[in-house]
């Protein structure tokens, strides 16, 4: 029971699924991968502008790539953990609640549903049906809009952002090793344009957004970071040099 609570609305955004769920999965993976495309490139085009020297920039690369995956992981531990525990407390706060008020919570149950759209007499045989059979369950789904038994694994989605920044931050990484040295920048700068653009579009096509927008935005964000710091890195190469 929660008397602060309109009914069909709550804190949390609804659950629409475990197709919902792949997509954002899906979304964050390529946010990710955008994460350690840009800042993979920054950092090695902005060494790569300061010395032509190979082991420099490997070492710059795999620093910046391995202090970058950990950095996401350990963000999105805490972060979903949090989420987890405060999803756990309203899902023990409800069980409470059921075995405290079972008559009230019943009440509550008819609301929601007659909220949306059912007639009170439907809505009442539906709640009634559902308590019946899962309690705990009827309500997780429509008022707090969780699903007890698949709450996110926070080792799970530390997990799949350490990996989605790190297969970003590879492309730049490999991009600007394999040419010769006078090449290097040049040809990173097209690689990492080219992932952005793509990763661009499939993450606004995962969120059905304008396409072109989200494109414009990664690709001029990526190539001013990269044109910033190889600006920077000549700068310092040749002060120090």
């Amino acid at each position: 029971m929660n008397p602060e609570a309109t009914p069909g609305g709550h804190a949390n955004e609804p659950h629409s699924g475990a197709m919902s769920s792949r997509l954002n999965w899906l979304r964050a993976g390529v946010l990710g991968a955008n994460d350690g495309i840009i800042s993979t490139a920054g950092l090695v085009v902005g060494v790569a502008g300061a010395t032509l020297e190979r082991a420099p920039i490997v070492t710059a690369g795999a620093a910046g790539l391995v202090a970058g995956a950990v950095s996401m992981a350990l963000g999105e531990y805490v972060s979903v953990s949090s989420q987890r525990d405060t999803e756990r407390a309203l899902l023990a706060k409800e069980r409470a609640e059921l075995a405290e008020f079972p008559e009230q919570e019943l009440d509550e149950l008819t609301a929601l549903y007659v909220a949306k759209g059912l007639s009170e007499t439907t809505a009442r045989t539906v709640a009634v049906e559902l308590t019946a059979n899962d309690a705990f369950a009827a309500h997780a789904d429509a008022e707090l809009h969780l699903d007890p038994g698949e709450l996110t694994n926070p080792w799970h989605a530390a997990g799949a952002s350490a990996l989605a920044f790190t297969v970003g931050a590879l492309l730049p990484l490999i991009a600007i090793l394999l040419p010769p040295p006078t090449a290097r920048v040049a040809v990173t700068f097209v690689v990492v344009v080219l992932a952005l653009a793509f990763t661009g579009y499939l993450s606004a096509r995962l969120g059905s957004a304008a396409a072109g927008r989200a494109v414009l935005r990664l690709v001029g964000g990526g190539a001013l970071a990269m044109a910033i710091t190889f600006g920077v890195g000549q700068l310092l190469g040749v002060a120090v040099g």
